[in-house]
């Protein structure tokens, strides 16, 4: 996921063309409230809570210890475990691990600035972040292996060296930290796979990428746009099979796909939704802006790409969401990505992420909405930075689940703390099928706790206060979209 360096964007161009030919609340119901937090709370399970609408705002690539590492009373760390590395990695590395230590994690903006100058590795350079980065960072469940990851989204670049040992500092994502002081961080939630944005953002929607019962997609497809609008003879996806749990790189069908999403749920209920996103360009378009719609997961979904929702129910720009909520038109369930500038990857170059997720906030809060909202934000990968959490069980064949990333619960019926359950991509999906007693798609939603525990719904619905941003609302509205590619992963 990032606008690449050239050699490296060229290369992925040229290998695209060659390519050619745990545990929790059961289905449908709410999970127990266990003691603590929230003690004695009860929700109700078909669509009667206080929750009318629920926003999934999904932003890029931050690790829980990237962002969160020094919140009071979450599970951060400042130091990070490192492998010795072989001589063929030490040898173009400015700090060399020559044993197994700990390495203090160092404090850098949000745009990655902050190493000294000798170090070396250039700020904002993207990391590996494909399940190989996953299994080499996680190291059999050591978690040390984050030095010996590559440079660049798939880990063919340039040693990362100790660059992925690092924390942003709160200073500079001063709204995400207000909006976790305020109401709920979670600092147990799991990627559901150990991978980049294209399955993160398919589990968002669908809650797991099975193909069948033996195979599943994994990783990124070949080139973009990720979906139906790629280009069929170049366009193919990487899969990961039951027999063997090996990734299949680009031996993948193409990506229009014709498995259930929380789409056909919500449909079936008569509930209605929406995912707010930018304009996905076909292949045959603009070949500049291929990358720009990438993060519009229902482009490779078939049922939608190919009906009147695609029109009525996916957007061609994440802005319309501000309309919606000022036209008192929000749906029930919306998803919502953002622009490559903020979406808060460290290769952007860009400090707007914070300010961007602040104006979605703020415009729900400060509308007749707010007594009937909860805003989830979640990073949809770790984006190859240090996390210390070992995740809750060695990855299953479908290559998951994968490493900590942050969620915050913003709504006026949680009361301010750390949500310390062990919750995964589907655990917010578990939240929405209960919610509006929808049933279950079966995958990962079925089988990760809902969210539900972190609400207290006995409570009267709290005042909003508006989070401070540094770029304000009418600086997203009226900016003109780049159209330039986002991302590869």
């Amino acid at each position: 996921m990032k606008v690449r360096a050239a050699g490296i964007w060229f290369a992925l161009i040229a290998m695209s063309a060659t390519v050619l030919g745990c545990g929790g609340g059961s289905p449908g119901t709410m999970p127990a409230f266990r003691s603590g937090t929230n003690a004695g709370v009860r929700a109700a399970t078909s669509g009667s809570t206080k929750i009318q609408h629920v926003v999934i705002v999904i932003q890029e690539n931050r690790s829980f210890d990237n962002f969160f590492a020094t919140f009071p009373g979450a599970d951060g760390t400042t130091t990070g475990k490192a492998a010795a590395m072989p001589g063929s990695i030490a040898e173009s590395c400015p700090v060399k691990i020559t044993k197994p230590t700990t390495i203090p994690l160092t404090e850098v903006d949000l745009q990655g600035n902050g190493f000294p100058p000798s170090y070396g590795y250039p700020a904002n350079e993207d990391l590996d972040h494909i399940y190989s980065g996953f299994q080499i960072d996680r190291d059999k469940g050591k978690m040390d292996g984050f030095d010996l990851e590559g440079g660049g989204a798939r880990g063919s670049g340039t040693p990362a060296c100790t660059y992925p040992y690092q924390y942003v500092n709160p200073k500079d994502i001063a709204p995400y930290w207000d909006m976790a002081q305020q109401y709920v961080l979670s600092d147990h939630l799991f990627q559901t796979q150990g991978s980049g944005s294209f399955t993160a953002h398919q589990d968002l929607i669908a809650g797991g990428t099975q193909l069948s019962s033996s195979e599943a997609l994994i990783d990124t497809p070949s080139y973009f746009p990720w979906g139906c609008d790629g280009n069929p003879a170049h366009l193919v996806t990487s899969v990961i099979k039951r027999a063997t749990r090996k990734v299949y790189e680009f031996g993948g069908p193409f990506p229009c796909l014709t498995y259930s999403t929380m789409r056909d749920l919500l449909d079936a209920k008569s509930v209605a939704w929406k995912f707010y996103a930018v304009r996905v360009y076909p292949y045959t378009d603009c070949p500049k802006c291929q990358g720009a719609g990438i993060w519009s997961a229902f482009d490779a979904i078939k049922a939608v790409r190919y009906s009147p929702e695609w029109k009525n129910n996916v957007t061609r720009s994440n802005t319309d969401i501000f309309t919606d909520i000022s036209n008192k038109k929000l749906p029930a369930v919306s998803w919502i990505t953002p622009n490559g500038w903020d979406s808060d990857h460290p290769a952007t170059k860009s400090d707007k992420g914070p300010s961007w997720v602040a104006s979605i906030v703020n415009a729900v809060g400060q509308s007749s909405y707010w007594d009937s909202t909860a805003v989830v934000i979640v990073w949809d990968d770790w984006g190859g930075f240090y996390d210390h959490v070992v995740p809750p069980a060695a990855p299953g064949w479908q290559g998951g689940p994968g490493f900590r990333v942050p969620m915050l619960i913003v709504s006026p019926y949680v009361n301010a703390h750390v949500e310390h359950t062990q919750y995964e991509f589907g655990s917010i999906l578990h939240f929405i099928e209960d919610n509006w007693n929808l049933g279950t798609l079966g995958r990962n939603d079925a089988n990760s706790t809902s969210i539900g525990n972190a609400f207290d719904f006995n409570m009267p619905p709290r005042n909003f206060k508006v989070i401070p941003q540094r770029y304000p609302l009418q600086y997203f509205l009226h900016r003109p979209p780049s159209n330039e590619p986002l991302d590869t992963e």
